[in-house]
Order: structure tokens, then C-alpha cells, then sequence
């Protein structure tokens, strides 16, 4: 469970199907010691506060092991931080890690929150239009942690398990509940048991409650 790569960038103004979008997708590897704030990596920004930042979503994670798989996909070369992530890991895939899990990394403790939702700023940067149901289709999602010890942190550190969820509902799982079986209302009510489930994720399942497809 290694801290393979962390990556940040600033948001930036590019053009996408004719207009100008904001966004901080485009992040770089670096390889000195970080702050870890409750919100976000220090030197790191995004440009949808909405959707991307804040205390539920203050670092978003990828997979290393996926790597393989998208460059085939992709026939290209792709540097760590190629999916927008700030911290590229190896030895935690969607599969293995849990809703609520708590690790240690550096001087920081982190929790996972949710999973990422893939959205178009992965098709901009890559220039593929239908990347993000790909990434969703696959279930490399790659997910969120929200901060709970603000600390220092740098690539070629390990995670350290602090506490694991006594449900362990996994990323896979979750992103399962989310898109294939959206009437599990079993399975979803398990999840909501979960505190450590993201604000954001938790008002979705609760209106699917309220409002069954």
C-alpha cells in the first residue's frame, strides 16, 4: 500500500467543443513533501468547487495497476496524474478498499468518502469523447478521502491502516449500487449506514429511496 506518485496543478482555462472551460485536471507529478490541508494538497486547486474539492473530496486517488490496462486502451504513453488524481497508489484497488476505511500517510490521516464519479474533463484532456462511461464501465473509478489530520505527505510513502469499516462495503460495491443495481434498496441502506459516506453520495441514495427508477 505505496504512495506511488502525487500530483497537482492549478485550474487552467482550455477550449472544449468551442468554448472555454476551467478546470484543474491537467496535474503533474512532483517529488517534494507536501501540506495535506482538510481541503486540498498545498500548491493543488480545481476550478469546480461543486464537484471536485472540499472537506468529503479533498484528494482525489487512481490506481497505479490500472495503468497497464489504459494505455493499451488508449495507445498511449500516460504519466501518473493522467486521470486527474492527486495521489496515484498502488495496493488499494476499488475491489480491496472500504467506504469509512482510515489510513496514515506521512504526518496526515485520511478517510475514504466516496468513489469518483467520472466526469467530461476526463474526455477533454484526453480527447476522447466517451472516456468517462469507459472509466465508469470498468469500474476503475479510482475514489475520494477526506482529510481527518492535516499532515505532510510525499511520494514513496506507505499507507498505514488505522481502522476499517465494520461493514466493508467496497468502492466496487458502492459504484455497483450507483449504476447497475439501482434497486438493491437493501444493499443501499447498508451503505447509508455508513457516516463516513460523502454528503453528496448519501443525498443521491437517499432521493433514489424517496423516488425508485
Amino acid at each position: 500500500m505505496k504512495l506511488v506518485s502525487l500530483n497537482i496543478s492549478m485550474p487552467i482555462t482550455v477550449d472544449y467543443q468551442g468554448k472555454p472551460v476551467q478546470t484543474g485536471i491537467f496535474k503533474n507529478p512532483v517529488g517534494q513533501e507536501l501540506l495535506l490541508s482538510t481541503t486540498q494538497l498545498e500548491g493543488d486547486g480545481q476550478a469546480d468547487l461543486v464537484n471536485h474539492g472540499g472537506a468529503d473530496k479533498a484528494v482525489c486517488v487512481y490506481c497505479a495497476e490500472h495503468y497497464t490496462y489504459w494505455q493499451e486502451k488508449l495507445q498511449r504513453q500516460l504519466p501518473y496524474g493522467a486521470f486527474g488524481e492527486n495521489f496515484t497508489i498502488e495496493g488499494l484497488l476499488e475491489s480491496d478498499i472500504h467506504i469509512g476505511d482510515t489510513y496514515e500517510i506521512g504526518s496526515a490521516v485520511v478517510q475514504l468518502s466516496q468513489p469518483r464519479q467520472p466526469c467530461f474533463k476526463l474526455a477533454l484532456k484526453h480527447g476522447v469523447k466517451d472516456l468517462p462511461v469507459q472509466v465508469q464501465e470498468t469500474g476503475y473509478t479510482g475514489y475520494y478521502f477526506r482529510v481527518l489530520q492535516e499532515g505532510c505527505v510525499s511520494a514513496g510513502q506507505t499507507f498505514r491502516l488505522v481502522e476499517r469499516q465494520p461493514l466493508a462495503i467496497t468502492v466496487t460495491t458502492a459504484n455497483r449500487l450507483k449504476y447497475v443495481d439501482k434497486s438493491d434498496t437493501t444493499a443501499i441502506r447498508q451503505l447509508l449506514s455508513v457516516g463516513a459516506l460523502s454528503d453528496s453520495w448519501r443525498a443521491f441514495f437517499e432521493k433514489r429511496l424517496e423516488n425508485p427508477e
